[in-house]
């Protein structure tokens, strides 16, 4: 599956063609592939830190609040019972690490998958580091628009190496997530509007997740 893509320069205009030829999954599987990726990135990123105590570990509830008959009252053996509060928590979650596995060329395979199928959205540019002398915010905002891109969207900018001067123009974009192609994920694949790669990041994603 290929498709071929136009490179728009820093003003805009259309100054060569490049073809996305990435090897994809099967169409019967490839939403489940690329789901099992997501869940796998989601799942991984959580800590599974949280913790909550049983009636066991909770201090103090060594002594019966109250005799056992003749108050009107309950039977109640314990302060630290579930039922109290300050008492324990029945069936609370508990440290666990959520990690999935996934085998490699499957993760590969789901991330090309993924990038391919965003190819009616995406936008490869020529390197524009140099264009900019100076971390500035709204003369890439504007740069995005020469390239078509609503302000408004969600935009995935990837970049082949990673650039302290772009980083910091785009750094206070809400709307704007930037990474390198080394860091390609299918979680922001997926979230973003529109994807816009530098031409030599699209070499790059081309060159290290080929089949």
């Amino acid at each position: 599956m290929s498709s071929e893509c136009v490179i728009k320069d820093w003003q805009g205009q259309d100054t060569d063609k490049v073809t996305l030829d990435l090897e994809v999954a099967k169409a019967e599987n490839a939403a489940h592939i690329v789901h099992r990726a997501l869940v796998r990135q989601m799942n991984n990123a959580r800590q599974g830190t949280v913790s909550t105590k049983t009636r066991s570990q909770v201090r103090g509830g060594g002594r019966k609040p109250w005799r056992q008959k003749g108050t009107g009252r309950a039977r109640a053996g314990s302060g630290r019972s579930p039922l109290w509060r300050g008492g324990g928590v029945i069936f609370g979650p508990q440290p666990r690490d959520y990690t999935t596995k996934m085998n490699r060329k499957e993760r590969r395979l789901a991330l090309r998958t993924a990038f391919q199928s965003r190819a009616e959205d995406l936008v490869v540019v020529q390197d524009f580091a140099e264009q900019l002398g100076q971390p500035k915010t709204k003369v890439v905002l504007e740069a995005l628009q020469r390239w078509g891109i609503d302000p408004a969207e969600k935009v995935l900018l990837i970049t082949a190496e990673k650039s302290e001067t772009i980083y910091r123009s785009v750094r206070n974009v809400p709307s704007i997530r930037l990474i390198s192609a080394v860091n390609l994920n299918v979680y922001d694949l997926l979230a973003a509007d529109r994807v816009v790669v530098t031409a030599s990041a699209l070499e790059k994603i081309q060159e290290v997740y080929s089949a």
